[in-house]
């Protein structure tokens, strides 16, 4: 495995999400921000793939909130470098209903930022995969809330994480975009 001295962009709080298309299980298209009229936000959950445990019981702990989030105006889509083959194969283990997309490209992974790690053996899986990342953008196309780890073991609780954005959503508490101070 060869290491680089190159370090990977961050994407800041408040900047425009990237414009970036995955294709979903369904054989449609989603944009990763939508920017909408409606007041909707899009939580968007990047996964390693069909070969991690972490993931596949996280997925199935999202969709447990899914109900929670839509009542904040909150829609999920969550989304790997997997083939479609794969994520095929992976739904056997999913109990989820929200969108799922695949192919998310090299490209797309360091243009969000993320790490990017290469399979351990061909057993795990065939490609590099990127490590966890979620990211809240809101109805403007815009990073409301980031998160990025560099392993699965890290990653945000989701009952607190469902919890504090129904209160940045609620506008009785005017809450800011945290971290903007470059």
């Amino acid at each position: 495995m060869s290491h680089t001295n190159q370090y990977t962009q961050k994407l800041h709080p408040g900047s425009p999400f990237p414009d970036i298309q995955v294709n979903l299980a369904d054989g449609s298209t989603r944009q990763l921000a939508q920017v909408n009229n409606s007041g909707r936000w899009q939580l968007v959950l990047i996964y390693r793939g069909r070969h991690c445990p972490l993931c596949t019981r996280y997925l199935n702990k999202l969709e447990q909130f899914k109900d929670q989030l839509a009542d904040i105006k909150v829609d999920i889509v969550a989304v790997s470098g997997d083939s479609l083959a794969q994520l095929q194969s992976h739904s056997e283990q999913l109990n989820v209903s929200f969108a799922l997309g695949y192919g998310l490209s090299l490209a797309d992974m360091k243009t969000l930022g993320l790490f990017i790690s290469d399979p351990r053996s061909a057993q795990e899986t065939d490609h590099p995969f990127a490590e966890p990342g979620l990211f809240v953008v809101n109805e403007a196309g815009n990073i409301q809330v980031t998160d990025i780890s560099n392993n699965p073991f890290v990653r945000p609780d989701l009952t607190s994480l469902v919890n504090g954005l129904g209160w940045i959503r609620d506008p009785d508490n005017n809450y800011p975009i945290r971290g903007m101070h470059n």
